[in-house]
């Protein structure tokens, strides 16, 4: 009896079985899509998916709220202390270095449970895939960065073996010295019209680059957008019939006109750092902080905990909305941003949430709530009529 369940399930699943594309745009906050009218976005690709659609209310990140931590959180359905992947780099009195090898993880992410089932999965430049058992894999791997470009040589010798030469072929405009969103792009056609991964992960990084630089919202950064539609509307056009395509960000972005010098302002004082807040366990140093009027939210420390559960302090505080934190020597209480925009914000922070929009088979048209980061893959993987393994 339990083996004709088993295979009961199996059919069923196989049945509602679709291919997935997930693009993920580095960066994308959700007021791009929700507010393209106000922004002015030529971004007619994203603007049918979002009509055709689900478009969601945001996807409510994970701490900390950082590109490599938050790809993973996609995949795995879990948090950062869960999957293990704590940041971009590991800890300095860990080497410093990237979470370049998929042997960092803790979990099973969406790519183990394809292979499981049987299927194809590939991925462009997506965090934390160098030697992962990904069929088509050219992973997230650099010795030299251009903006949001990685030197071509080092993501060629961590690929899989003969991929690049068969994409170079397929489009011999391809090879040129920095890999960037274009020829993401075109490994991803590639991949699409040849290969026919059943799961396609594609991370595209230069909205993400250009919105540090110059601000999120800003005309730079929404001109890169347009050009991202552009290569997007590229993938649609070769994607299968019956593919559903989820386009995400990883974290929201904020503008940052000035950071509060925390070495200055708190000297003295017993304060600690949490995943974009300023915190303490002395209670005559909090009520310090809420005097000040130089911070922006006192966060409840329920809604601390709903994000770090056991995190242990009396209080935590955001900055005020477009500063930051810093630690710089001198005296000076406010100094410069080292970029015009970033994140790695406390995920609590209002209207602060990557973006979400999926369109194809069997995706309901409408509108839906945000939603935590982690809730994703679970969606994905019945998609792809797998098992998410925990």
């Amino acid at each position: 009896m339990r083996s004709l369940v088993l295979l009961f399930l199996a059919l069923s699943l196989y049945g509602q079985r679709r291919p997935l594309i997930v693009i993920s745009v580095d960066g994308l906050d959700h007021r791009y899509l929700r507010d393209a009218d106000k922004l002015g976005l030529k971004i007619p690709t994203l603007r049918k998916m979002m009509k055709q659609g689900e478009f969601s209310g945001g996807l409510i990140g994970a701490v900390p709220t950082i590109t490599w931590p938050s790809h993973t959180t996609l995949i795995t359905g879990v948090a950062p202390r869960e999957h293990g992947i704590l940041g971009n780099r590991r800890a300095a009195s860990n080497t410093g270095d990237y979470y370049w090898m998929a042997d960092m993880l803790k979990v099973k992410t969406l790519w183990h449970a394809t292979r499981k089932a049987g299927l194809k999965s590939a991925a462009i430049t997506w965090p934390v895939t160098v030697n992962a058992d990904i069929d088509f894999n050219l992973p997230e791997y650099f010795r030299g960065r251009e903006g949001g470009s990685m030197d071509y040589i080092s993501v060629f010798e961590k690929a899989t073996p003969g991929l690049v030469e068969k994409i170079e072929k397929f489009d011999p405009s391809f090879k040129q010295q920095w890999v960037d969103d274009r020829t993401r792009k075109v490994a991803c056609v590639y991949l699409l019209k040849n290969e026919k991964p059943d799961l396609i992960l594609l991370h595209f990084v230069d909205l993400d680059a250009v919105a540090h630089e110059a601000g999120p919202f800003e005309k730079e950064a929404n001109h890169t957008l347009e050009v991202t539609d552009r290569y997007i509307a590229e993938i649609v056009a070769a994607a299968p019939k019956d593919a559903v395509i989820a386009v995400v960000g990883d974290h929201g972005f904020e503008r940052v006109d000035r950071d509060l010098n925390v070495a200055e302002f708190a000297k003295g004082m017993q304060v600690g750092m949490l995943g974009g807040l300023l915190t303490t366990n002395d209670a005559a140093v909090a009520a310090k902080l809420r005097e000040s009027g130089k911070l922006g939210r006192e966060v409840p420390l329920e809604e601390v905990r709903r994000f770090v559960p056991g995190a242990d302090m009396v209080a935590a505080f955001e900055p005020k909305r477009n500063e930051g934190f810093a630690m710089k020597p001198g005296k000076e209480l406010y100094v410069p941003p080292y970029e015009k925009g970033n994140h790695g914000w406390w995920p609590g922070l209002a209207d602060y949430r990557a973006a979400m929009v999926m369109s194809g088979k069997g995706v309901k048209r409408g509108t839906s709530p945000a939603v935590p980061m982690e809730s994703v893959a679970a969606r994905w993987a019945e998609i792809l009529g797998v098992k998410l393994e925990r």
